[in-house]
């Protein structure tokens, strides 16, 4: 299964209990106080608008696949870009995260830029896996261009 269509359809879900539409909504404090997510300082952009972002995770106690997911906003836009996913390990070691992707075209450009990580766990309630957050960072960072490839 393809890892893009898995988180399209997580984040539906997230919405859904956001909205409180869904089943009991958990806390990242109620269910996993171990887990933290960081976003390092400075984020690249290559030529082409393919954006990498990084940080480290920690988080223990899953009985789902988990995921680190991005997103990165600029300027006074509302609109996110998701930015990849990478698949989490919750042995409650810290490792890195490092998620690759692309927004549409010229919609990012080196500068001030806002992102947004998470540890999102997919765990089974009924027959229907719903995300539940372990942690959450909004963190203020720099896209710097990436050197050209050669």
């Amino acid at each position: 299964m393809r890892l893009r269509p898995l988180l399209g359809a997580s984040a539906g879900a997230a919405l859904l209990l956001l909205t409180g539409a869904g089943a009991a909504p958990a806390t990242a404090s109620a269910l996993a106080p171990t887990a933290s997510v960081t976003v390092d300082a400075v984020g690249k952009i290559a030529a082409d608008g393919t954006v990498t972002l990084s940080g480290t995770y920690r988080c223990a106690g899953s009985s789902g696949p988990v995921f680190v997911s991005s997103s990165v906003s600029q300027g006074a836009s509302t609109t996110r870009y998701g930015i990849g996913g990478t698949r989490a390990v919750c042995d409650g070691a810290e490792h890195r995260w490092v998620n690759t992707g692309r927004a549409t075209s010229g919609a990012l450009v080196a500068g001030a830029a806002h992102v947004q990580a998470a540890v999102m766990e997919l765990r089974s309630f009924g027959i229907l896996p719903l995300p539940v957050f372990h942690a959450v960072k909004d963190q203020d960072v720099t896209l710097q261009q990436a050197p050209a490839r050669r």
